[in-house]
């Protein structure tokens, strides 16, 4: 980005001199009008001289006339007319409505409305070199009008391009799903990536005067040739950490058992029972399928 900015130009909007196009209309068409009628009477007049100081003056309103009113300019809401005089920028016209800017510029007009761009489905590698498969849609608006139009060649082609190469980058830092604990992931911090990806997509299109107001993830999946592999590892995880849990509330739920005989006294177990209750706890919690109870009809140690 230090680059871009060593290559500006300096150029910033500014408002461009412009007066209501109303009041320059009726007098251009006054204009025209009284020199068709200068005309109209010079051909009638008696005397060359007269004539001529009729005629000349009424040739030469229309033209002039015709060239005052090439000034006015239509500029209709969310868009914006860059001026130009002799090829040095001259400001910006903002303002809706019929404007009436000097006649001899130039006036390029700019949508300043809110855009969206979505790339195409990347297919990069994740900062553990997995290919995985992206895209992002972003919300973007001309902020600065004449950078827009001079500190690039094409800001719509910038943008596009930038977008991508933003994608790319983010892509590149993270990993699809993080293995360490606390680590950033694209799948399980969606909403910090794309903070992110604003973030970065902002700097690189700042040269253009260009503001991003949104960007988010459209797709993102791992590459065909690896989805299955890494569906089983998803699974695989998933298995781990639910037995995980019920493991941890087997464990509570038997020594809150064990507590609760010993404080209400309601057997006296040595410690070779207390391992046998446990395994026989553990077993029935922690088991894929239902217990089969076996009743003891003799004493506690047979």
């Amino acid at each position: 980005m230090a680059n871009a900015a060593d290559t500006s130009t300096g150029v910033r909007e500014f408002p461009a001199r412009s007066v209501g196009g109303g009041l320059a209309l009726l007098l251009g068409l006054a204009g025209a009008v009284a020199g068709a009628a200068l005309i109209a009477v010079g051909t009638t007049a008696v005397g060359a001289a007269a004539q001529v100081s009729l005629i000349l003056p009424g040739i030469l309103l229309i033209p002039f006339s015709v060239l005052a009113m090439s000034g006015l300019n239509m500029v209709a809401p969310g868009e914006a007319r860059v001026v130009q005089l002799f090829g040095r920028y001259r400001g910006t016209v903002r303002t809706d409505g019929l404007r009436w800017v000097n006649p001899l510029t130039s006036r390029t007009k700019i949508s300043t409305r809110v855009r969206n761009h979505e790339t195409a489905v990347l297919k990069v590698n994740d900062a553990y070199g997995n290919p995985i498969e992206l895209a992002a849609v972003v919300v973007w608006r001309v902020e600065d009008t004449a950078r827009a139009s001079f500190e690039v060649e094409d800001f719509t082609e910038f943008v596009e391009t930038q977008t991508e190469a933003a994608v790319r980058h983010i892509a590149i830092e993270y990993p699809y799903d993080a293995h360490e604990e606390g680590g950033l992931s694209l799948r399980g911090d969606a909403e910090e990536i794309t903070e992110k990806l604003a973030l970065e997509l902002q700097a690189r299109v700042e040269a253009a005067g260009v503001r991003i107001i949104e960007s988010r993830f459209t797709h993102l999946a791992y590459a065909p040739e690896i989805a299955s592999a890494m569906l089983q590892r998803q699974q695989a995880g998933a298995v781990v950490a639910a037995r995980k849990q019920i493991v941890e509330g087997a464990v509570g739920m038997v020594e809150l058992a064990l507590n609760r005989l010993t404080e209400e006294d309601i057997v006296d177990l040595d410690p070779e029972r207390k391992a046998a209750m446990v395994s026989n706890l553990m077993v029935v919690l922690c088991g894929d399928r239902a217990a089969q109870p076996v009743v003891n009809t003799g004493t506690l140690y047979q």
